[in-house]
């Protein structure tokens, strides 16, 4: 049988962690782009904004897009197609 020190123990340590999961998890989003009608179609690592826009254009054209915006906000950008 557990003395009751082990058992206030284990049962702080589970509460705690009870607590602390949902307080630190979080869902993951993309920011939303600027204004309507833009198409997620995607997320690519690159190192700037400019340069995820410029290489992603021509697949958007080829897909009947003509603009793309990057959300530069994560390491690897989320991609939307308008």
């Amino acid at each position: 049988m557990k003395s009751w020190r082990t058992r206030i123990g284990v049962g702080l340590a589970v509460g705690a962690a009870a607590v602390a999961i949902p307080l630190t998890s979080t869902t993951a989003f993309a920011a939303p782009p600027p204004g309507d009608g833009w198409v997620p179609v995607g997320a690519e690592r690159y190192p700037s904004k400019a340069e995820c826009e410029a290489k992603e254009l021509p697949h958007a054209q080829a897909n009947g897009y003509h603009e793309v915006w990057c959300d530069d906000s994560q390491a690897i950008m989320p991609i939307f197609n308008r």
